[in-house]
């Protein structure tokens, strides 16, 4: 039994050193979840996993489990690992636009703000822009694409020393590609769990981008891909990482079709998470979520929102 026990340790070892992602277990993901029990209703409820929360797929050729390794964090080491927490001094997130916004390929930031509002439950601000020298933030022409782009770690860097007293978090928004080392092609955004600011740039946001013909909803859709990153990089500077659980939105992203393929929302996992890290009332969060997909048309979002809320008993407290 011990030969048996010593084998499976260094099948394990081997097959993590080849980078092989190891899909938790309905019992993993339970367990990483945590004694939900010891919440109390409606959010035991939304912490409950259901048909709206599938466990997350096997990773294949360059999906970003499939190139990294990762060994996941469950509520509990969550709850261990001292990350930063909004107080009362520190509790606006702020977003500071950098470089210039052509309105017919940007987001509009007013209301990315209000997706941040409602997502965190916490206010959030636009900052006046920032107008760079074209050779600040370490530029270069991209090895693959020729397109220009930034050193996050130089602009993560410039934004420490524009942290507001009230700030919980900065936000650097960017039209300029992004690169986190010269050994990579490209980075959505980056995010410092411990200092509270992150970078991220939508500039492959827009079809044209990648050579596709734009549709009627497309400004739509550079708004859809905007909110995922936006609250996938604000969330690690709450303490969490990528989720290895279930489809969520903190699930690590290698690409545009990768990106897209994510939900909208958290797992029950890391929804755990976030409200440990922040204290909001989870209905009332849902409710405001189902306002926003409402006024802007995501419909699919909406229904997803609507089914939670249906399964909290009425007049629950």
């Amino acid at each position: 039994m011990k030969f048996l026990a010593l084998l499976a340790i260094i099948l394990s070892c081997t097959i993590h050193a080849l980078g092989a992602f190891d899909r938790p277990s309905e019992n993993g993901r339970l367990n990483a979840l945590g004694n939900r029990f010891e919440e109390t209703e409606p959010l035991r409820t939304l912490l409950t996993p259901n048909d709206d929360f599938p466990p997350i797929k096997t990773p294949h050729g360059s999906d970003w489990l499939a190139q990294h390794s990762e060994a996941g964090q469950s509520f509990d080491e969550f709850s261990d690992s001292k990350a930063n927490r909004p107080d009362s001094t520190r509790r606006i997130i702020y977003l500071l636009p950098i470089g210039n916004f052509e309105e017919e390929s940007s987001p509009p930031l007013p209301e990315v703000c209000a997706y941040a509002t409602a997502f965190f439950q916490m206010e959030t601000k636009l900052l006046p822009a920032y107008y760079p020298h074209e050779l600040e933030f370490t530029p270069r022409k991209s090895p693959h694409g020729g397109q220009r782009q930034v050193l996050t770690k130089s602009i993560m860097t410039f934004l420490k020393t524009q942290l507001p007293p009230d700030a919980y978090c900065i936000l650097g928004v960017t039209m300029t590609d992004l690169y986190p080392a010269p050994s990579w092609h490209f980075v959505f955004g980056e995010a410092s769990i411990s200092e509270r600011v992150g970078i991220f740039s939508f500039a492959r946001y827009d079809p044209l981008f990648w050579g596709d013909t734009r549709s009627e909803d497309y400004r739509s859709l550079i708004l859809q891909r905007t909110g995922k990153v936006l609250v996938h990089e604000t969330a690690h500077m709450f303490g969490l990482w990528h989720c290895i659980y279930f489809d969520c939105v903190m699930n690590g992203s290698n690409g545009m079709n990768e990106t897209d393929a994510s939900p909208q929302h958290l797992c029950p996992i890391c929804l755990r998470k976030l409200h440990s890290a922040i204290g909001f009332d989870a209905v009332k969060r849902y409710e405001e979520l189902a306002r926003f997909y409402h006024g802007q048309k995501w419909y699919d979002d909406y229904d997803w929102v609507q089914r939670q809320l249906a399964r909290v008993p009425q007049g629950t407290p």
